[in-house]
């Protein structure tokens, strides 16, 4: 590997960006490829493979051997709302290798204590989100339940365009969010982005089945190949 290849993998890492080393094992030529490229590069869909499964390896292209080294930011899981459900989601989300970070307002609720190993931060998410710089790779479960600490962090969520965003609440509830939404100037096809009622439909009751359905579709969501559009191969590397 180039030094100059190396020192943009880890400068992309840095800045939580992704980016892809593609080698040909046959002659060694390498070519990499920033996030920004990811969309428009010959090798869109198998790079986007890789980075979905977060792992790199070999890929046979038109009788071609490619390795396609991936390197993708950690994902995150941003939950607002320190409450009975985020307790349990926590170390579940720590299995699943996610980072978790809780922050809600109520410094009542917002304590170490609760949460034991798990960053917490007693602000509003107004506040304290645009210092994370929410990106793709952060997942935002909303489960506060009140609007004014749940709507600010959906809103920067959206523009974001974190691969998940989830609210917790009614079908009732979450129509009357989206009316405030609308309202906000969001439109129906970023609207649409919200998971909610929030986690697969299992049935779930207490908090840890409830956690359990949200951490679920948070990986359905990472993991799963979604629709596309079949494309021509290219016979650039």
């Amino acid at each position: 590997m180039l030094r100059a290849h190396l020192a943009a993998l880890n400068a992309a890492q840095a800045a939580r960006r992704a980016a892809a080393l593609v080698t040909d094992l046959e002659n060694g030529e390498q070519r990499l490829v920033p996030e920004a490229e990811f969309a428009s590069d010959p090798l869109a869909e198998a790079i986007e493979e890789r980075l979905r499964l977060g792992k790199s390896g070999i890929v046979e292209i038109a009788g071609r051997s490619l390795f396609l080294l991936v390197r993708v930011p950690r994902r995150r899981l941003i939950t607002i709302g320190a409450v009975h459900i985020s307790q349990a989601l926590a170390p579940m989300a720590r299995l699943a290798d996610l980072d978790i970070i809780i922050i809600d307002p109520r410094s009542a609720f917002a304590t170490p204590q609760r949460f034991p190993d798990v960053e917490v931060i007693a602000a509003w998410p107004q506040d304290t989100l645009p210092q994370m710089s929410l990106d793709p790779f952060t997942a935002v479960a909303t489960l506060s339940h009140n609007p004014k600490i749940d709507d600010p962090a959906l809103a920067m969520a959206l523009e974001a365009q974190c691969f998940y965003v989830g609210a917790l609440g009614s079908q009732k509830s979450h129509a009357r969010r989206l009316e405030r939404l609308c309202a906000a100037g969001f439109s129906d096809a970023q609207l649409a982005a919200i998971h909610a009622p929030i986690g697969l439909d299992i049935g779930s009751v207490s908090p840890g089945e409830i956690a359990v359905a949200i951490l679920a579709e948070i990986i359905a969501t990472m993991r799963r190949k979604p629709p596309r559009a079949a494309k021509a191969f290219s016979s650039k590397l």
